[in-house]
């Protein structure tokens, strides 16, 4: 069976970037597994800060937020508390992950890009969640469960894309689970700023799948997309 496994660097970024993906494999019956290093206490949740709240309320609203948001896409959700601004890449935090590999075996992971001169933490969730994929491939890795496979990896969105040598080479047509998409942001009030940026965003890729899916494929003008950026060449015995 297919599995997918989501590294997100804070609590709310696999929602925003790869809600619409993890939707489909759920609604496909395939396991989807979110692991967040962070909450994104210190730097992704300012109306928090502006209410008030202390760094464990904080911790405790945004891991009630994504485990409502995860809830609604029918995924599973693991929270390390790596701390963000800064999460700072250590062997150990590496090894949690590779455990993580060794016993979900996913068949797709999605995480961020490399590139991002806005958050330091995204590329450095990407970094270690590419060193734990290729730990977890070694036979003598000390992590229980067997070696995993060559499971494909997607970067999901930027917030900027243009900055973070973010160019898709793939958009994913999430039209039939946008509505679940859409119910899980509305799960996330602390960045409530966010609601809108990403249903225009669903919008706009939605419109260039249209047009790259080609006059044989008619698609409603009602199209939600979200776009994806493969690391690896895909392994095919035909062009598709």
């Amino acid at each position: 069976m297919m599995s997918l496994l989501v590294v997100s660097a804070h609590a709310g970024d696999f929602v925003w970037r790869a809600a619409g993906a993890i939707a489909l494999a759920t609604a496909r019956g395939e396991p989807a597994t979110v692991v967040c290093l962070t909450y994104g206490e210190r730097g992704e949740s300012a109306k928090a800060w502006r209410e008030g709240h202390t760094l464990d309320e904080i911790k405790t609203l945004r891991r009630t937020e994504a485990s409502n948001a995860a809830h609604v896409l029918g995924a599973d959700i693991e929270f390390l508390d790596a701390g963000d601004y800064p999460l700072l890449e250590t062997p150990e935090l590496v090894d949690r992950i590779v455990h993580i590999y060794r016993r979900l075996n996913p068949t797709i992971v999605l995480t961020h890009p490399l590139t991002d001169p806005y958050n330091n933490d995204h590329p450095a969730a990407a970094r270690m969640a590419l060193q734990a994929r290729i730990l977890a491939q070694a036979p003598g890795y000390n992590a229980p469960g067997q070696p995993l496979g060559a499971p494909p990896v997607f970067f999901f969105e930027p917030h900027q894309p243009e900055q973070c040598d973010f160019t898709p080479n793939l958009l994913l047509d999430i039209t039939n689970v946008f509505d679940t998409k859409h119910q899980a942001m509305h799960c996330l009030p602390a960045q409530q700023h966010m609601w809108h940026y990403y249903t225009d965003l669903a919008t706009r890729r939605g419109t260039q799948l249209t047009r790259n899916a080609g006059p044989n494929l008619a698609l409603p003008h009602t199209t939600k997309a979200e776009a994806y950026m493969r690391l690896y060449p895909q392994v095919t015995g035909e062009l598709a």
